[in-house]
């Protein structure tokens, strides 16, 4: 197939195992780039968000027409609140397409694995007619290995479902397609690069868990330290700071000789270390380095290993870490039905090992690594006790002391290749009432986990502006990271902005706070009292003594 320009419009995903909305860039786009210059380096490749396309829509469909191939990339698994952008809507993935005439139109993603999410849980729904019949193409395994195969074969040569049984190709597009991402609008700024270290649960052996497509890819297959410095280094050379070891059930096994042979294989801590240090080495000015997943089966099985393994990447990574735990439910009963494989006690154990190891408050304010738990409503077996050994469980690690850095609490998603595709939705039609209850019962304890990460007067560094709102009157900063922490600030301030805060208050998933140092004349002393803990009449002298109001400083005036 003859092509010389492709466009690709990013719609973002969100899998459980990846993220790429902004200012998160996944790895779809950056492969499927690198896939185009494998064959051709003399191709244009042009890179393009949803977010970009929506404010000049006719613009976007005037100029996607002047390409040879557009790819769109799209599809959330697991819907979250985001503030850095918005995934594509299906109205939009209806209509766009269909105005768009010339190109040779593929659609990929989630969306076009699975199909649609409604974003609440239950079934996902398959594509509707007007999409499907607005691509040429609904690629159904990897997008990477389509495109290379259509611009290098053909059509006759591209097959749709082919999916990757090494990465052999994989590590070189995404070398090659690193420099897409100075396309990216959130490039220079607070861009976060995922990147994949493996695929495939090890679990697969017993089928792992009920409401996982990770198990249905076989095998774990892992990709190198060697190639995944590679690609670090080439996004490093391009412009991007901050980089999430993501894409992977569990990275304390990276590397582990055993994995694919047992359910549990043992962690092997040089693995990590030639991993995270090989890192550290092509980006040393790197602002972010964070992981995502970690099984705390693996932390229950093999404790000795496991801990090593979490020091490797206390001692490399930036502070501000969370590894994300599938704890899914408290009910035993639950586990047992759908094959979780850890257990409650299990599971607060390896909460308590984290929360030693990782509780020390790092260089930016945050302490260097703490959990994040994940509850799954609607799995199999599930009874309305169930909500409340859930929240018995969130009261035990809160009173034991130990620190949360958030709780996730999703509807299942029930998708094709999981036993859960069986089993339906009974159990999340059956407790829509209760389930309501725990979200807000679950809000009030993730206030006071906060409260207890990030005490008031806690001074958190490096926070990007990203954007003010005109009807709350409040701006928004972050850090760059996994799961970064929301900052409310009561006062305009605009990006780009790079700020450090003095923490006031706390909410359910954010904190209140102001922006320092400030200038001594306009700094809100009420404020100030409040985040110090002193009265309103000592406020500035003590905020001045710590350093966070000076004669130059920014403006917070608090109508």
């Amino acid at each position: 197939m003859r092509v010389s320009k492709v466009l690709i419009l990013d719609g973002y995903t969100d899998e459980p195992a990846g993220l790429g909305v902004p200012p998160y860039i996944d790895v779809y786009p950056r492969y499927i780039a690198g896939a185009v210059w494998a064959v051709d380096k003399t191709i244009r490749v042009d890179y393009i968000t949803v977010d970009e396309a929506r404010r000049d829509v006719h613009g976007f469909i005037s100029r996607a027409r002047g390409y040879d191939l557009l790819i769109v990339v799209a599809g959330v698994v697991v819907p979250g609140k985001y503030l850095g952008g918005e995934p594509i809507r299906l109205e939009e993935l209806r209509l766009w397409p269909s105005l768009i005439e010339g190109p040779f139109k593929v659609l990929v993603g989630p969306a076009a694995r699975f199909g649609i999410s409604s974003g609440e849980g239950g079934r996902v729904a398959a594509l509707p007619k007007e999409v499907r019949e607005s691509f040429d193409v609904i690629v159904r395994g990897d997008p990477e290995l389509y495109v290379y195969r259509l611009l290098s074969e053909g059509e006759s040569g591209a097959d749709p479902y082919e999916v990757r049984e090494d990465y052999r190709l994989v590590d070189r597009f995404a070398v090659l397609g690193a420099r897409i991402v100075e396309q990216h609008p959130n490039h220079g700024y607070n861009l976060i690069a995922e990147i994949e270290t493996f695929r495939g649960c090890p679990r697969y052996i017993t089928g792992g868990c009920s409401f996982c497509i990770e198990p249905a890819y076989g095998r774990p297959v892992m990709r190198s330290a060697e190639s995944i410095v590679a690609e670090v280094e080439a996004l490093y050379r391009h412009g991007v700071r901050a980089f999430r070891l993501g894409r992977q059930p569990d990275i304390l096994v990276y590397g582990s000789p055993e994995i694919g042979d047992r359910e549990w294989p043992r962690p092997d801590p040089d693995a990590l270390r030639r991993l995270f240090h090989g890192i550290r080495s092509v980006a040393p000015g790197l602002e972010t380095l964070h992981i995502d997943n970690v099984n705390p089966g693996t932390i229950v099985h093999h404790e000795r290993e496991a801990r090593e393994a979490l020091k490797v990447i206390i001692e490399y990574h930036t502070p501000g870490d969370v590894a994300a735990m599938g704890v899914e439910t408290a009910d035993p009963k639950v586990v047992e039905a759908n094959n979780l494989g850890v257990y409650p006690d299990e599971a607060l154990h390896a909460i308590r090992v984290v929360n030693e190891l990782g509780a020390r408050r790092g260089w930016n304010g945050l302490p260097e690594l703490l959990p994040g738990v994940n509850f799954v409503l609607g799995l199999r077996g599930e009874t309305r006790e169930t909500y409340h050994l859930n929240l018995e469980f969130i009261k035990r690690v809160y009173d034991e002391g130990l620190m949360l850095r958030r709780i996730n609490v999703r509807q299942v998603l029930i998708l094709p290749g999981t036993k859960m595709w069986v089993y339906g939705d009974h159990w999340l039609r059956a407790h829509r009432g209760i389930a309501r209850w725990f979200r807000r019962r679950v809000m009030e304890y993730s206030r006071l986990f906060l409260e207890r990460v990030v005490p008031r007067g806690t001074v958190l560094r490096g926070l990007y502006v990203e954007k003010y709102d005109e009807r709350l009157g409040v701006t928004f900063a972050r850090q760059t990271g996994s799961y970064p922490l929301v900052a409310e600030l009561p006062c305009r301030l605009d990006p780009p902005a790079k700020i450090d805060v003095v923490v006031y208050a706390h909410g359910a998933r954010s904190v209140r706070a102001l922006p320092v140092p400030l200038r001594e004349r306009g700094a809100p002393a009420r404020l100030l009292a409040k985040a110090l803990g002193v009265p309103e009449a000592q406020a500035l002298s003590e905020a001045s003594r710590r350093g966070l109001v000076a004669r130059e400083g920014l403006e917070c005036r608090v109508s």
